[in-house]
């Protein structure tokens, strides 16, 4: 999270903070910050997080500097089935002191997507000259106007995404490019319009909603030359360090040079340190099966997420459960919101309270937007796959009447 601590926050603090959280931070005498104030990524970490890392009942729990590589049942691999529920789980675990295994009755892991990016070629990989072109290729979110300013500054850069971490960097390079001579900027987006991004009037986020404004009218003046319908095969070294991304643009061959390229492509699970869990994910967002249906863009082009716990979270594997953003696999549009209520359903699981682990009440603020999709072959926008519930008709319905799914 510090990586990103320079990002402002769209979610006010009345939002961010758990009720089981609040509560023992208020018991610990906790100066809760104002509750409509919209925090940096460092002021979670510093108003929120330490000082609830620090209270009596976990102060003693968290251990540092430990990162989880591997998960498995002790003295069993995911083929053996015979008592394996009763088998306690094995957790290869690398710290300052080294790598040791642990045991535990039950496994959460909520370890997040940021360290895996998307890849930034339309086909999911990575370019085929990765190594050549690393140095001018950033990862989601860079410090644009702080630590990162030199990689920027005077120059020209593409950004490639339609979510909301491209938002926030081309705000950025924006201000950057007022203060900085001949800094330029590309938005590439696959999409026939980031309609996700530039928002709607109805976002029950207001600052979502304005963030969408605000880039959309930076679009508009110029400031930020759109490319839509770009879809990128490979990125290459060109001249004077800079590099070639390549591509198709309505079923032409395309290509943009720049000096920097920052992949706001969203994000991946890591499922490696999971390979010898029984696990049940959904074969298109990697999400689990039971709720990938829920959050799959392809079915569901809203921000509206159903109420969700440990039934859709469930795996195979006894006792073991994927939370947090991870749990949506390549899905995008998850708020911590979503995760507090995931992980307060699973813990009453695990101490026994099944009937409260079931009752789940999650009521998220809607976006107001209901498509992401891409064009068809033909550059037309598609008709938006059908599924019980959704209301939208057309994304581009959707799109002009800021409307969404009930």
């Amino acid at each position: 999270m510090q990586s990103w601590g320079h990002t402002r926050l769209f979610s006010p603090w009345d939002v961010l903070v758990d009720e089981a959280a609040a509560r023992l931070l208020d018991t610990a005498g906790w100066d809760a910050p104002a509750a409509k104030r919209l925090p940096y990524g460092r002021d979670l970490v510093a108003d929120y997080l330490v000082p609830l890392s620090e209270t009596p009942e976990l102060a003693t729990r968290i251990r540092y500097d430990s990162r989880v590589t591997a998960v498995s049942r002790q003295g069993m691999d995911r083929t053996r089935s015979n008592n394996r529920a009763s088998a306690p789980f094995l957790l290869r675990v690398h710290g300052a002191n080294g790598t040791t295994e642990q045991l535990a009755r039950a496994v959460i892991d909520a370890s997040g997507t940021y360290s895996t990016p998307n890849g930034l070629l339309s086909s999911g990989l990575q370019p085929a000259a990765a190594a050549e072109v690393a140095e001018n290729i950033t990862h989601a979110l860079p410090d644009v106007l702080g630590t990162d300013r030199s990689q920027f500054a005077g120059k020209h850069t593409l950004v490639v995404g339609a979510g909301h971490s491209a938002a926030n960097t081309l705000l950025k390079l924006a201000q950057l490019a007022d203060e900085t001579p001949g800094t330029t900027i590309t938005w590439a987006v696959r999409s026939v319009s980031p309609v996700r991004v530039f928002g709607s009037e109805n976002d029950e986020l207001a600052a979502r909603g304005q963030l969408g404004t605000a880039v959309h009218d930076l679009v508009r003046a110029g400031k930020v030359a759109l490319v839509d319908r770009f879809e990128i095969d490979d990125v290459r070294p060109a001249a004077n360090g800079r590099v070639e991304v390549v591509g198709r643009r309505r079923r032409e061959a395309a290509s943009i040079e720049a000096d920097v390229v920052v992949n706001a492509t969203g994000f991946r699970p890591n499922l490696d340190i999971l390979r010898e869990m029984r696990l049940s994910l959904d074969e298109i967002v990697e999400a689990p099966t039971q709720l990938a249906s829920l959050i799959d863009p392809n079915l569901h082009s809203c921000g509206t997420v159903y109420p969700h716990g440990v039934d859709e979270l469930a795996h195979p594997e006894p006792n073991f459960y994927i939370a947090g953003m991870k749990s949506y696999g390549r899905a995008p549009t998850f708020l911590l919101l979503t995760g507090y209520e995931q992980v307060r359903s699973i813990a009453d699981e695990l101490a026994g309270n099944k009937e409260a682990a079931r009752i789940v009440q999650l009521v998220l603020p809607e976006t107001g937007v209901c498509s992401t999709a891409l064009p068809t072959s033909d550059g037309t926008l598609p008709v938006a796959a059908a599924r019980e519930g959704d209301s939208c008709g057309t994304p581009a319905a959707a799109a002009a009447t800021g409307s969404c799914c009930s």
